[in-house]
């Protein structure tokens, strides 16, 4: 029997849990600090997980067949793929399209529904580094706008995948105020949210973004942070990469949203909705998250999400 949906109370029957390589330690598409990617999916799938967002496009196999392969062999299904690409500058869009088409390629073929476009950091997650201004100004906020309607339209129309963006620490959409200006200047047939409730807790409060925009939010990252942590990465303006070094990103119960009330916000808004663990560890010991990830999702079934 499937453990992917609660299938005990229909309150909670349009949520469906899954995993990403993130849970896994995983932020790059080849990192020697990073799991083998043939182990880390034999992990997920001995970990209960049915559902993945496959995450740095070249970590999992990008040829469709293969991923297919490794789908069948260990009954999992891909719904999302996940790509970076700078919306912002216009000597980059070409290189952005490029990016998503190969990615949309791949996960087109294997029946994906979604794709997550994370917005590159202003703060290098390697070397924490400063790579770009903090604060956009007008003409490159009407550039990010433009090109990721024209980004979500080309997705939807030539390989039928749904785009969501992804608020991330470090980056251009993290606030409420941010995600408010994203939403109002965007089209929702092509563009909607990645709500994940870890990075906007850096930035905000999901369960209020559940009941301020239920029409944008179609597609989630469940994750938690540690409040203290990531109060003080804010005071002390660390880099993202600093606060997760420190433990920010945290195993539920721990940290917040407070997962009960994350979860039943979800509920209520009474549509499909895959809901993909994440826990930012990179990078971590290679026994580290296969238990932790079981311990995860033992106790997100016990707040309604997925069955144990």
């Amino acid at each position: 029997m499937s453990k992917a949906v609660n299938t005990n109370d229909p309150k909670y029957s349009k949520l469906t849990i899954g995993v990403c390589p993130d849970q896994w330690g995983v932020w790059f598409p080849e990192d020697p600090k990073q799991m083998d990617p043939r182990q880390a999916w034999e992990e997920m799938a001995e970990a209960g997980f049915e559902v993945i967002e496959t995450g740095p496009f070249g970590y999992f196999p990008t040829d469709p067949k293969e991923l297919q392969k490794w789908c069948d062999e260990f009954g999992m299904r891909v719904v999302a793929g996940t790509g970076w690409g700078i919306l912002h500058k216009q000597e980059a869009w070409e290189t952005t399209l490029k990016t998503f088409r190969a990615i949309a390629e791949t996960h087109a073929a294997v029946g994906a529904e979604y794709i997550v476009h994370l917005p590159p950091l202003y703060r290098d997650d390697k070397t924490w580094e400063w790579t770009d201004d903090r604060v956009l100004s007008d003409d490159a906020w009407k550039l990010y706008v433009e090109h990721a309607n024209a980004l979500g339209r080309m997705l939807l129309d030539e390989y039928g995948l749904k785009m969501v963006l992804h608020p991330h620490g470090d980056s251009h959409i993290e606030t409420p105020e941010e995600i408010a200006r994203i939403f109002d200047a965007t089209d929702p047939t092509y563009v909607n949210l990645c709500l994940d409730s870890g990075h906007v807790v850096y930035g905000g409060d999901p369960v209020e973004l559940c009941r301020k925009y239920p029409e944008r939010i179609t597609y989630v990252h469940i994750k938690a942070f540690d409040e203290d942590i990531t109060r003080e990465a804010h005071e002390k303006d660390w880099p993202f990469g600093e606060a997760v070094t420190k433990g920010a990103s945290v195993c539920p119960p721990a940290g917040l949203p407070e997962m009960h009330e994350f979860v039943d916000a979800l509920a209520a808004l009474d549509k499909p909705i895959y809901a993909i663990c994440e826990q930012d560890c990179y990078p971590c010991d290679p026994s580290f998250p296969k238990q932790n990830a079981i311990n995860m999702r033992k106790y997100l079934a016990e707040c309604g999400l997925g069955l144990a």
